[in-house]
């Protein structure tokens, strides 16, 4: 009855003019990042975070959770129209969105993106509302020894987040762990790699360090390139529409693709971008018409549109229970709870629950704004597809200088992320992962303090370390995470495989009847 009455007090106050407003706001500016090759939801996410702090702490988690929601979705508009993924998780969408689009179905496509995002988002609501709690309540048995595996647990994560090699994954870590130290001892207060300045008394500052790794890194990479104008956006005159029976068709994938984009949300160290190719690659293997593989399959993109967004809500559930962030863009959501003074775990659900059930509820109408804002505004959306990097790069810089500043009124934040952005460029050069150092950032504290304190409980004997079974089942899920990349690296390599193998036989056999 308790959570009951927590939900529908979550609904009254995310049904406020002001929260309506910002998600509205916070899809359409998602939507626009998204729908621009070159951008991400990370780098959107980060850029707004200081726009955040004068908003009560629900009103600013729900625009970033909307503009992870939208920008997600927008991926799927300049896939369709440009055969150009706005973003990562939109790369299976272009196989089959832009052979509609060449067959004069983009309105068609661009329907089936919106709806199959909106069923996906709204499905994954229901893990989001159900398990979170629980698995927040398994927390409350934590204590300092447990919070230090549990950090390292997260630590783990870095090389299912790494990319391509763990060990440029372990040094990211290992470079995000070293900043993290900066400051005042949590402990004794003694001045660490503070260089005489007391403006590092606090540690660096976290969000100027997103704004540079994940914001100002991506101007410096889009300067590097010659400056150019996108693909042109086919225009597009048919019905933004399915009939009932399209409608039928894909509801079964939509469902599938909701449990796959959930499962990997989940698993820490997975992705959109993993899912989007499961997704199709199943709504393929199970499809009655495989012959329209190929040529523009409405499953095909149902498939991956669905599972790519029903990652959204998965993705929350450790980030919000455990503070572990499977993804760079919950990472950069995790730095927001932190800057707010808020501590992922059994607080959420229980002195702040309000706050987490009225962002849960902003959450769900998130989706339903996804929904209306991209059905009525993906032509608008499709043009600005089309923005030149000569525009797009002072925009970003801007908001880049404004948003640094704005935090404290203070140039050194400005600095810092100058350097920060110079550093994720040089990552981004060198193949490491920006990640991987937010993700130590966060949790190197949280880690150190755990461990310090369980020492001085236990007057030294490591054996506290190992003293419950918390313990050992958090030691048991670090091996995992360890060993988490290698299969994460291959079911990737083999969806990816498989739906362009699989779309090559289809197209191939089609050929074959036609010459018969």
């Amino acid at each position: 009855m308790e959570t009951l009455s927590l939900m529908g007090a979550g609904f009254l106050n995310a049904l406020t003019p002001i929260n309506l407003l910002m998600m509205a706001g916070g899809v359409a500016m998602g939507i626009v990042i998204g729908c621009m090759p070159g951008l991400s939801a990370a780098m959107g996410v980060a850029l707004m975070l200081p726009m955040t702090f004068t908003m009560k702490p629900e009103t600013g988690l729900i625009v970033l959770g909307a503009i992870y929601c939208g920008a997600i979705f927008g991926g799927s508009i300049s896939a369709i129209l440009i055969h150009t993924p706005g973003t990562p998780a939109s790369a299976a969408t272009a196989i089959e969105g832009y052979q509609m689009t060449l067959r004069g179905q983009a309105g068609k496509a661009l329907f089936t993106a919106c709806y199959a995002s909106f069923w996906g988002g709204l499905l994954s609501c229901i893990s989001l509302y159900f398990f979170s709690p629980l698995l927040a309540k398994l927390t409350l048995k934590f204590m300092s020894a447990e919070y230090f595996w549990l950090s390292i647990f997260g630590l783990t994560i870095i090389a299912g987040v790494a990319g391509k090699s763990i060990v440029k994954g372990l040094i990211s870590g290992a470079f995000g762990l070293l900043i993290s130290t900066i400051g005042l001892d949590p402990i004794t207060g003694v001045k660490r790699f503070m260089f005489g300045q007391a403006y590092f008394a606090e540690g660096i500052n976290t969000t100027c360090a997103l704004i540079g790794l994940f914001s100002m890194s991506q101007v410096f990479i889009l300067a590097e390139k010659a400056i150019k104008e996108r693909a042109k956006a086919t225009k597009f005159s048919d019905k933004m529409s399915l009939t009932r029976e399209e409608r039928r068709i894909i509801r079964p994938t939509i469902f599938r693709s909701w449990i796959i984009g959930n499962l990997i949300g989940i698993l820490p160290g997975a992705g959109a971008s993993i899912a989007c190719f499961l997704g199709y690659n199943t709504s393929r293997q199970f499809s009655r018409h495989r012959e329209q593989f190929g040529q523009g399959s409405i499953e095909g993109v149902a498939g991956s549109e669905a599972a790519n967004n029903a990652v959204t809500g998965g993705s929350l559930i450790p980030t919000l229970t455990l503070g572990i962030p499977g993804e760079s863009v919950t990472a950069v959501l995790m730095g927001g709870l932190v800057i707010q003074g808020l501590t992922p775990g059994p607080e959420l659900f229980g002195k702040y629950a309000p706050m987490t059930y009225t962002f849960f509820a902003g959450f769900v109408l998130v989706q339903f704004f996804m929904l209306g804002i991209g059905l009525i505004g993906c032509r608008g959306f499709a043009q600005i597809s089309r923005l030149s990097d000569a525009i797009l790069i002072p925009c970003v810089t801007v908001l880049c200088f404004v948003g640094s500043y704005a935090i404290h009124k203070n140039i050194l934040d400005i600095v810092v992320m100058l350097v920060f952005g110079i550093l994720g460029y040089l990552m981004r050069k060198l193949d490491l992962n920006t990640a991987a150092v937010v993700l130590a950032l966060i949790l190197g504290p949280i880690g150190e303090k755990g461990l310090r304190n369980a020492l001085r409980t236990s007057r030294g004997s490591i054996s506290v370390l190992f003293s419950s079974p918390v313990c050992w089942v958090l030691i048991c899920l670090c091996i995992l995470g360890i060993l988490s990349p290698l299969f994460m690296a291959r079911l990737e390599k083999k969806s990816m495989e498989d739906a362009v193998s699989g779309t090559a036989e289809d197209v191939g056999k089609l050929t074959e009847e036609d010459n018969v």
